[in-house]
């Protein structure tokens, strides 16, 4: 239990360290003094932050990309496993060999470069949600808690009188709320650290996601990036600012995990074989 608590806390370290930096004064980060706490406090950093207008705008298209590509990656993941999941549907065969392919074959980096740029997806923010529409493995998992669910389940639903689509949206989804969500926690953070495929394909510093300006604070720190993109000006940027765009572009994932945690849990199990 000791040694749990010491890694723990090794964990959290970094954490505290990097909170307390983003509200340090000038004074505090020279002298290097403070250990966990800065003496003196100041919030100028996140103060200077929330008054320019490129974090809202990266905020504002991490949040896009996060729903819509939350939404898209739920859609066609559950549509795509519930198709495979059909004992008569004649093309589940080839469907799952296609997606398995994926799975040990990768089509490259290069070839997916150009097939974005030649469907015209280039300095789009759907450039970061079509290529990553579907997770294989997140559909084969989708698929086997789906073949979970009791053939006599959905056999009374067809003889109420539901089609296949009534099936899917009455029976199977209610059905695969602790799946969804589970997925639904998986996807969202992946799309909100959406990083190397914005490096690919944003090239526009007005479709940068937070993690992109994050990489621009904290890599070129010499440079301030708010100020040369809002006014031309090159002006040193604080530590304390790097410090806190990583705060605020941590924040959100760091104060929803704890509540969706049971659903990260159950996600390590869904799909299992039950002895």
């Amino acid at each position: 239990m000791l040694l749990l608590a010491m890694l723990a806390l090794l964990c959290v370290l970094p954490i505290v360290n990097v909170v307390a930096m983003s509200v340090a004064s000038l004074q505090d980060i020279v002298s290097g003094k403070f250990i966990l706490w800065p003496k003196h406090l100041d919030f100028k950093a996140y103060s200077y932050i929330f008054n320019t207008g490129v974090f809202f705008s990266s905020l504002k298209n991490t949040v896009w990309i996060t729903a819509v590509g939350t939404f898209v990656n739920l859609a066609v993941t559950t549509l795509l496993a519930y198709v495979c999941s059909r004992q008569r549907f004649s093309g589940r065969r080839m469907i799952l060999f296609m997606v398995l392919f994926t799975m040990l074959f990768s089509g490259g980096m290069i070839p997916t470069y150009l097939v974005v740029k030649a469907t015209g997806l280039m300095n789009s923010l759907w450039a970061l949600v079509v290529p990553s529409a579907v997770s294989a493995f997140n559909m084969l998992v989708m698929r086997e808690f789906f073949e979970s669910i009791h053939e006599s389940i959905i056999e009374s639903a067809t003889i109420d009188g539901c089609n296949d689509l009534g099936v899917f949206f009455r029976i199977v989804l209610p059905l695969s709320v602790p799946s969804l969500a589970t997925f639904t926690l998986f996807y969202a953070v992946g799309n909100w650290n959406q990083y190397f495929a914005a490096i690919l394909y944003l090239n526009d510093s007005s479709l940068w996601p937070l993690q992109i300006l994050l990489r621009q604070v904290v890599l070129i720190g010499q440079s301030d990036i708010y100020s040369h993109l809002d006014s031309g000006e090159v002006i040193p940027l604080p530590v304390s600012t790097q410090m806190a765009t990583v705060v605020l572009a941590s924040a959100p994932i760091v104060v929803l995990y704890p509540f969706l945690q049971r659903y990260f849990v159950q996600g390590l199990t869904l799909g299992a074989v039950k002895g």
